[in-house]
């Protein structure tokens, strides 16, 4: 699988932020996660990842997420309830693997995360999906002739 370092979209990066439980690869709209191998990401975790979009982004404008399922990892199923309330501006939300494990818990996200979900098996494919969105809601946002 394709790393995010690997691709040449990587050349647009603003920032990267790198924790314990993996990195999170921040561009204009777009953040895309790769969770570290063998860690448990937790609702503590996510706030570490929100609190780093508000402050590249700021608080007004939608983001897309695409988790990038290059390494095997848990999510603690009993967060979701929290990932879902304090969702912000996250409004759409990719995921990239390429097994049935990378997508198994696809179900109980979908449950949480009402917005536009999609899941891809080619990190590029989602790439290029967000910036359609991105391009899209831009004209929504600001107005058709804004960039």
């Amino acid at each position: 699988m394709e790393r995010v370092t690997d691709i040449a979209f990587f050349n647009n990066i603003r920032e990267i932020r790198e924790y314990e439980f993996g990195k999170f690869y921040f561009f204009n709209g777009l953040v895309i996660s790769e969770i570290a191998e063998g860690a448990t990401f937790a609702w503590e975790h996510a706030e570490k990842a929100i609190k780093a979009a508000h402050e590249i982004f700021g608080h007004d404008l939608p983001i897309i997420y695409i988790s990038n399922r290059v390494n095997k990892y848990n999510v603690v199923a009993s967060d979701w309830i929290k990932f879902y309330q304090h969702r912000h501006n996250l409004k759409y939300y990719g995921i990239v693997g390429n097994s049935s494990k990378s997508f198994a818990s696809l179900v109980l996200e979908r449950m949480f995360f009402k917005s536009s979900m999609r899941k891809f098996s080619h990190l590029q494919d989602a790439i290029d999906w967000a910036q359609n969105l991105l391009v899209t809601d831009v004209d929504l946002i600001f107005g058709e002739n804004s960039y």
